[in-house]
């Protein structure tokens, strides 16, 4: 099993060190650390466990350093700053690992970005020597690039020539997209092994600052100082303690939801409880709670289950999205995050729910929200209902129920603070450029939606009464498991990016659908494809075919 728990005192991988408003992750891979045997991590190349730790990393300096304004990211290794993703991890891995693996570096990628725009905490790349392949696009995720002078150290981009694959964490769409690069030199420098380096890196805006070896330590430690000015050290930290789960054949538990899991039916179901107890008053009884305010703790539970079944139950393919609870405390959290919005913590948490549901949009499983008597699919909730490929809310009660009829709430959460990948919430990308609907949504914040009022609105699929629910909802999962899993991954891919195109929804829909194709091409991983043949000393064989 893949855990994507860890803790800086079982780290293999990374040294993380805070002084005050400046904090260094050093990368010194164990070569035996891999999370499979069968091959070493030489040249601090990486595989996924490298990868959770970094993850891990860049999430507790948010929350437990608040204090950190910039971040050096350096190599323990001489000459070596990152090798990128370890070949021989990949040549042995299977097609859903390979993918899953470039998924996950991606959304962590990503994460030092979100890190950088909204928490304040500016990341800075410090190369002396070699940065190839994914160690280049560790660098590219930051805000500042140093390179050393000294004629070899270099960046590259080699998967094209070298293993006849695509950089996996979005090397080009960054290069031309964030760094600006010319079109013309980004081909040339994506088609040479030996990559570029000193004057020209600079010149073609590669990088952000060439400097002496002599200097280097002295340079970035005065540049980190620079990007950290200001950064106050008044607030203190929550320490992210370690999530209460328990992990079954059959169920996955957490403090703030529940996972069964279906292996007959190739289905997961999801129930996410609303909060019990008293809301918090203020601030200060917000930070008192650490990770056990509800907000944060369904955020960290969420956020592992996700991760868990798409590392570890490929064939539960369609996941199906409950809630419980009090919709009227949903709505009373909902309004202390919108209250206390400027809060550096109360800032994080939303940042972090915000992150936690983009992960759904990205995940490569069918998702379908069951409204019920009992739901309370209520403003942040909400975003599970929206965030579903379909989702199925009952008309009226179950017959011989006293429970009322089910319904749906908006708050603040639903209008801006959650958004896609693509820039917009959930809401103006299922009406996308429908200013009169979403006006009409509007009018309706905080009012409890019955059925027949959510389906006019927009906000759900279908409304079967419950003479035909049970039999609607059998065959939604029924026939999700009977189509193609590759069909559905494309399909559900292409839908839930409506709108502008953004750097993340490249990454997440143009790259990940070429590199999903890609890694099962004979060129690629065939017995005598580049990536299976890389460090044998013989060729590619290639079909010079061009589809």
């Amino acid at each position: 099993m893949i855990d994507f728990a860890t803790h800086p005192d079982r780290y293999r991988h990374w040294t993380l060190r805070v002084d005050g408003p400046v904090a260094e992750l050093i990368l010194d891979v164990d070569e035996e650390g891999g999370l499979k045997p069968g091959y070493a991590l030489k040249l601090n190349s990486y595989d996924l466990g490298v990868d959770i730790e970094l993850y891990d990393a860049v999430q507790r300096l948010r929350f437990e350093h608040p204090e950190v304004g910039a971040v050096l990211v350096t190599s323990a290794m001489d000459r070596v700053f990152c090798a990128g993703a370890n070949i021989a991890m990949l040549g042995q891995s299977s097609h859903v690992e390979k993918v899953n693996f470039c998924k996950f570096t991606n959304e962590t990628r990503f994460g030092v970005e979100d890190a950088s725009e909204y928490s304040g905490q500016r990341y800075i790349s410090v190369i002396d020597g070699t940065a190839a392949g994914g160690g280049y696009e560790l660098a590219l995720a930051t805000d500042y690039i140093m390179l050393v002078d000294d004629g070899s150290s270099a960046v590259s981009l080699p998967e094209v020539p070298l293993l006849a694959v695509l950089p996996g964490t979005g090397g080009l769409t960054r290069v031309v997209d964030k760094r600006r690069v010319r079109r013309d030199r980004a081909d040339f420098f994506c088609t040479v092994t030996e990559g570029v380096r000193g004057k020209r890196a600079l010149d073609w805006k590669l990088v952000d600052e060439l400097v002496p070896r002599s200097k280097l330590r002295e340079t970035a430690t005065a540049r980190a100082q620079e990007f950290a000015a200001g950064r106050s050290a008044d607030a203190k930290g929550i320490a992210l303690e370690p999530l209460k789960r328990e992990f079954g054949e059959a169920e996955l538990r957490y403090d703030t939801l529940a996972v069964k899991l279906d292996h007959e039916n190739g289905a997961a179901e999801f129930t996410i409880r609303g909060p019990g107890g008293e809301v918090p008053v203020d601030v200060a009884a917000i930070h008192d709670a650490g990770v056990g305010f509800w907000p944060l703790a369904l955020a960290r539970d969420l956020d592992d289950a996700i991760l868990h079944l798409r590392a570890n139950e490929a064939e539960l393919g369609t996941w199906v999205l409950r809630t419980e609870g009090d919709g009227e405390t949903v709505a009373a959290y909902d309004a202390l995050l919108e209250t206390h919005a400027e809060d550096w913590l109360v800032h994080e948490i939303t940042l972090f729910l915000k992150r936690t549901f983009k992960r759904l949009d990205v995940s490569s499983r069918s998702m379908i929200a069951l409204i019920e008597p009992g739901s309370c699919f209520t403003g942040t909730l909400l975003e599970l209902a929206l965030a579903a490929d379909r989702s199925y809310m009952l008309d009226g009660a179950f017959e011989e129920s006293n429970q009322p009829p089910a319904t749906v709430r908006m708050t603040s959460m639903n209008f801006g603070p959650l958004p896609m990948g693509n820039g917009l919430t959930r809401l103006e990308t299922r009406l996308l450029d429908d200013s009169a609907a979403l006006d009409a949504l509007r009018d309706e914040i905080g009012e409890e939606l019955e059925a027949d009022q959510a389906e006019e609105l927009g906000l759900v699929t279908f409304i079967p009464d419950d003479i035909d629910w049970e039999d609607e909802v059998r065959l939604a999962v029924e026939e999700r498991r009977s189509f193609s899993p590759d069909s559905l991954t494309g399909m559900e891919a292409s839908l839930r990016f409506a709108g502008p195109e953004t750097m993340e929804t490249k990454v997440f829909g143009r790259l990940t659908a070429w590199q999903n194709w890609i890694f099962q091409r004979p060129n690629a991983v065939g017995e005598e494809g580049a990536l299976q043949l890389f460090g044998s000393g013989k060729q590619a064989a290639f079909d010079r075919k061009r589809v």
